[in-house]
């Protein structure tokens, strides 16, 4: 078969898998513009041929916990740890429009998407004090500005609950209400962090699933092993329990030992060591400089007010292991991507990480399972949201062609806490929306194929896995 259009793009002899019919065979890709519109044995050809022989060919990778920033270097980690696509569901703001600005203003290189976040929503309503629930009438106020958001654009309602413990059960419950209405999903850092009765991650794993059971929208908790501490075997139990029985509950994690986030965050609040499973001043690590704290560093560094980003040594690994296992647990990096080199290696390392450390050396989990934890997975998890997400996550005809190349007999991250910008090794091509961005592992300069994904027309769904 010839294929004709200027953009054409043949992908041949490579090991194609499609997560969403589990299938896997040796086989040729052709696209046309931003369209596969072939799988087959056949020989095909195309204006630019890829051999992937000996190499794996899979959706693009779909990174749903990752706010990726307006800056080129941060897309870059993203393209080059094998991600096609962004959606920020941490949270995001008000101003939707000026946010897709911001990103076409660099000439975004992967797809992207943003939910609009519980915490600004509260400072516009005039609810400033974290500390103090809203009132009935800032509740109003962003119920409204949260509908305005997602008729903007917005893909979501994100919630940072424990970094606003004076949120009430009553304000958590109408936004829960809100993204409802408009079949967009809520993502949620939790309420609690750690296991201390009587404010435990299980204990605010219930108040999700109950929300999510009571109005009907989507839930999914956020990068899970970063709150559970100790208690990952009975929140992972719980979510799977509701999800059996009928709500629609998931949860996504990342595979590093250490979060990042400010340490003038409620989250290091008193109590913290305890919460964070018996640390000390010890674990935590300044972000920019890897800087080891002192309980006295720990204190002017909080009494300035400054915003510092710190890392905090305490995730545990039999727990991220936990959550590998569980089907309903997606990977996402929360990471936004690097500035000047520096930030957390989540941020340009979680893919290569998981198909090099944990399904080829620690065989924890299946690379087709690992495949489906970061593309099918989260795709059918934001359809509801972006009707162009049932395009993605798939390798089949009528599918988008984000696609992803790597040789998982190579592939590993090798970014560390102290120098976050290592390039990950075997992630060999990446294409969005049918065009070549990573080529035999280089960037391809001045190729911008990113595309906003608020509200997109209706797509055509993809229907098949071969054409032969």
């Amino acid at each position: 078969m010839k294929l004709r259009e200027a953009d054409d793009l043949a992908i041949m002899n490579g090991l194609v898998i499609d997560p969403a019919s589990n299938t896997q065979v040796v086989a040729n890709v052709g696209v046309i513009g931003k369209q596969i519109v072939a799988i087959t044995k056949e020989k095909i050809h195309g204006r630019v041929e890829i051999n992937a022989e000996n190499l794996v060919v899979t959706p693009g990778f779909i990174d749903i916990l990752s706010s990726v920033l307006p800056v080129r270097e941060a897309h870059l980690n993203k393209i080059t740890d094998g991600v096609t696509t962004c959606i920020g569901m941490h949270g995001g703001p008000i101003d939707v429009a000026g946010y897709r600005r911001n990103m076409e203003s660099i000439g975004p290189l992967v797809n992207y998407a943003r939910a609009v976040g519980h915490a600004d929503l509260r400072r516009a309503s005039g609810a400033n004090d974290r500390y103090v629930p809203a009132s009935t009438d800032q509740i109003d106020k962003m119920r409204h500005l949260a509908g305005q958001a997602i008729r903007d654009g917005a893909v979501g309602i994100g919630f940072g609950i424990n970094y606003t413990p004076g949120a009430s059960h009553e304000e958590i419950l109408a936004l829960f209400q809100t993204a409802s209405d408009f079949s967009v999903p809520c993502h949620v850092h939790s309420r609690f962090k750690g296991n201390i009765p009587p404010h435990t991650m299980s204990l605010a794993v219930e108040e999700v699933i109950a929300l999510a059971a009571a109005t009907g929208a989507r839930a999914q908790l956020v990068h899970l092993t970063s709150s559970t501490v100790g208690s990952a075997a009975m929140c992972i139990a719980l979510i799977e329990g509701a999800a059996k029985h009928g709500v629609d509950v998931g949860f996504d994690f990342h595979l590093w030992t250490r979060n990042e986030t400010n340490l003038q965050s409620a989250l290091y609040d008193e109590g913290w060591q305890e919460r964070f499973g018996g640390i000390t001043y010890e674990d935590l690590y300044v972000a920019s400089t890897q800087e080891r704290l002192t309980k006295e560093r720990f204190e002017q560094l909080r009494e300035t007010g400054k915003d510092t980003l710190v890392q905090s040594e305490f995730i545990r690994e039999e727990e991220i292991e936990a959550a590998l296992r569980s089907p309903l647990g997606i990977i996402a990096s929360d990471g936004r991507g690097l500035v000047e080199g520096r930030g957390h290696p989540r941020s340009s390392a979680t893919f290569s990480r998981l198909l090099g450390r944990y399904v080829r050396e620690k065989k924890m989990i299946s690379l087709m399972d690992a495949v489906r934890k970061i593309t099918f997975m989260p795709a059918v998890g934001m359809e509801s949201a972006i009707p162009a997400m049932a395009r993605k996550g798939r390798l089949q005809v009528g599918a988008d062609a984000d696609i992803t190349i790597f040789d998982s007999r190579v592939v590993r991250d090798n970014a560390t806490y102290e120098e976050p910008s290592l390039p990950s090794e075997g992630i060999e091509y990446v294409i969005v929306n049918g065009a070549v961005v990573l080529d035999k592992g280089k960037m391809v300069q001045d190729v911008v194929r990113g595309e906003w994904l608020g509200h997109l027309p209706e797509p055509v769904t993809a229907k098949g896995s071969y054409r032969d």
